[in-house]
């Protein structure tokens, strides 16, 4: 009996554990992707379809990318400190605690068992018609419950589980290239408004000295108070851009700390923008000389495709539900009545085979299997919609791209234009030719030169690091 018992604990062990069913899960195939082959092409692409290394930019470490020392630093601090990236982070460790989870209930779960038991009989209850005390000792080791996937019911949540979690890995990849693009962009921008301040700054020391000249001439005669209250609203006008962007230097400083998740070291803000340029190439410039499908390694859009390969696995488990399940319990071990003689008065075991067969459930076994295909069709276009999405931001900052140049080339010819503009008036007006009203049109026709020539280089680094980041640039960043 000890024999057959134990025979009967092995073949159902060997069951346990070699059983797996077949996949009912559709065969995945990856959507079509909805996006045309080749880039756009027309007169705003003109120059920024040519040249590339022939390499992805995915594949382009961010610190080849932005070359700038101390920005490489600031990023550094942020891939170490941001808390969006952290939070990232903690969701792949849930995830990957979830999916292991999940891939446990493929395999039979061994548990031990000791139990004593005492109880006393009275007398009206013993067989022997006087009261007594009954005592039982077990031990042993046994699997409650295991379900013998032969559907693959829980091989397809196991797929779905291990989908999820690496969407999470891929979403994390993308808050990092995220991350990496938006403190380069806020350190950029804080060199600007810092070159604005400057400008600002330079501005009011000249108009103050224009007052103070015309403030002399009006003493001699030589200049109305018309001129003098003119040269005065450019004096309060500058004093009023100095606060404004001391202001604006100071916010940008805050957003910076923001995104790094603490405080930046003075030595590593930036200068202002024309200085920093001057001194090397701050970011290089990528080139998309590969076709549109390089879109599909983007982070984003391969975070999609594992939630449509989540979806598609579990519409494996919901048509195992329409077919039986089997699950074993059993147990073997030693039992007795004196906890001495535990393991010399023999051996215990139990199966329990069970079966159950879907007869009736008011369809909610058909409505489930339904729900996880319409789940995979929203997938499906959530997916397509991230390759679109993709496409388009490529586009544009290619169409931005292709034409700042030209931008940059005509308001340099703009602001040495409005300068030659503004001497030619101040000495004019001097002689006695013209009024001051023409010397402070030109002045101001300067300063909004020079404020738009400062937003056409920032434009030109801005639009590099939007074009590294809706290309995939850097991949997954290593911390």
């Amino acid at each position: 009996m000890n024999k057959k018992g134990l025979t009967y604990v092995i073949i159902f062990c060997v069951l346990a554990v070699t059983a797996s069913g077949c996949s009912l899960a559709p065969k995945y195939n990856r959507p079509k992707s909805p996006a045309p082959e080749a880039w756009p092409d027309g007169k705003a692409y003109k120059t920024i379809n040519d040249g590339g290394d022939g390499r992805a930019t995915s594949d382009i470490p961010w610190k080849e990318f932005f070359v700038n020392v101390p920005l490489q630093k600031v990023l550094d601090l942020a891939l170490v400190n941001n808390r969006d990236l952290r939070v990232a982070m903690f969701n792949i460790e849930k995830m990957r605690a979830l999916y292991r989870i999940q891939r446990s209930e493929l395999f039979p779960g061994l548990n031990g068992n000791a139990t004593a038991n005492s109880q006393r009989i009275s007398e009206s209850l013993s067989s022997t018609g006087d009261s007594m005390i009954a005592r039982q000792y077990n031990l042993n080791v046994g699997i409650s419950a295991y379900e013998l996937d032969l559907f693959g019911r829980v091989k397809s949540l196991k797929n779905k589980a291990l989908e999820q979690f690496l969407a999470t890995e891929q979403a994390r990849s993308s808050t990092q290239i995220a991350l990496v693009s938006e403190v380069a962009g806020a350190w950029l921008t804080l060199a600007a408004d810092k070159e604005r301040l400057k400008l600002a700054k330079d501005t009011f020391t000249a108009q103050q000295s224009s007052f103070s000249m015309i403030q002399r001439r009006f003493d001699l005669g030589a200049s109305s108070e018309l001129d003098l209250r003119q040269a005065q609203t450019r004096v309060e006008a500058a004093r009023l851009d100095m606060a404004r962007y001391t202001g604006k230097v100071a916010q940008d400083e805050n957003a910076l700390i923001l995104l790094v998740g603490s405080p930046v070291p003075a030595d590593l803000l930036p200068e202002n923008l024309s200085v920093i340029d001057s001194k090397n190439s701050i970011i290089k410039q990528v080139n998309p000389s590969l076709p549109s499908s390089v879109l599909l390694s983007r982070p984003d859009i391969l975070a999609a495709e594992r939630q449509l390969k989540a979806v598609n696995a579990n519409i494996g488990a919901a048509r195992a539900a329409f077919f039986p399940r089997i699950t074993l319990t059993g147990t073997f071990g030693v039992a007795s009545s004196e906890l001495d003689n535990l393991f010399s008065e023999g051996t215990v075991w139990s199966f329990m085979p069970q079966i159950s067969i879907p007869i009736f459930a008011g369809g909610r076994n058909k409505a489930n299997l339904e729900a996880a295909k319409i789940d995979r069709d929203i997938a499906v276009a959530n997916y397509e919609k991230a390759i679109q999405n993709a496409f388009r931001e490529v586009s544009d900052a290619l169409a931005q791209g292709g034409t700042v140049d030209d931008q940059i080339t005509a308001q340099e010819a703009l602001t040495y234009a409005t300068a030659e503009s503004y001497r030619l008036s101040d000495v004019r007006y001097k002689k006695g030719i013209d009024s001051y009203l023409s010397v402070l049109d030109a002045q101001r026709s300067l300063y909004s030169a020079q404020q738009a020539m400062i937003d056409a280089r920032l434009l030109r680094l801005a639009n590099r690091v939007t074009l590294y980041k809706v290309l995939g640039g850097g991949g997954l960043i290593e911390q």
